[in-house]
């Protein structure tokens, strides 16, 4: 059971998400608008949780998908669905300590 929660909050194995990103890995980040335009990382797509499945028409399923949000709830929540579909995702977290992680 806890096993189960680390991995879906990210808490697993280390990702190592500048390799990633070398992949061509999109990030996608889940946050309302208005929060996005508070700060983000540079280059990510902005698509509200709430809006994700509607428009997962918009994310290439070639690429990683690092999703992201405020704390890693939301993220999370993203994984699940992007990996429920076929995509190959990974919550990167709070954007914060994501961008910190990359290069």
């Amino acid at each position: 059971m806890i096993q189960m929660l680390k991995n879906l909050f990210g808490l697993g194995p280390g990702v190592d998400y500048n390799e990633l990103m070398a992949k061509g890995a999109v990030i996608v980040d889940v946050r309302t608008k208005g929060e996005y335009a508070g700060g983000h990382i540079k280059g990510s797509v902005n698509i509200p949780l709430n809006n994700l499945q509607s428009q997962l028409k918009q994310i290439k399923k070639d690429r990683p998908v690092i999703t992201c949000c405020a704390s890693g709830m939301r993220s999370a929540s993203a994984k699940g669905i992007l990996q429920s579909a076929g995509y190959e995702a990974y919550n990167g977290g709070g954007w914060m300590s994501l961008k910190s992680k990359l290069n």
